[in-house]
């Protein structure tokens, strides 16, 4: 049996530093951690809560913590987390109805995504400082 030869040389795969990833895997990809991110951060709404039933010593050390630079980063995060999250979960259940499949459709939606994440978290820390 006689083995072919390779008169071309295969091409490689791409890798990070060649490829330049779309704006839809990087929405997939995002869509993922804010998932993981929105778990742990309902550990944290939870143990808010078992602090507020437990004793007024707990809930003022939780709420405290909260109300700490580093405790408004983590909730400013959550909160874009989860919008991030929920529309990138309505961006998936259009797709669910096969509308906005194309190519441009979807980079637009995924760019839609983004930008509407950031301006929605805005808008209700907005609202939250002014009714505070």
């Amino acid at each position: 049996m006689t083995r072919p030869t390779a008169t071309h040389q295969r091409p490689l795969s791409p890798h990070l530093t060649i490829y330049k990833p779309p704006i839809t895997m990087t929405m997939s990809i995002v869509h993922r951690i804010t998932g993981s991110a929105l778990y742990f951060g309902t550990l944290l709404v939870a143990l808010w809560l078992i602090a507020a039933a437990t004793s007024e010593d707990a809930f003022n050390l939780v709420n405290g913590f909260f109300g700490s630079w580093f405790g408004r980063l983590v909730l400013f995060g959550y909160t874009w987390a989860l919008l991030h999250h929920m529309l990138g979960g309505i961006r998936h259940l259009i797709w669910d109805t096969i509308t906005g499949l194309e190519k441009h459709t979807a980079s637009k939606m995924a760019w839609a995504t983004v930008i509407g994440s950031v301006a929605l978290t805005l808008l209700v820390w907005l609202a939250g400082y002014m009714l505070r």
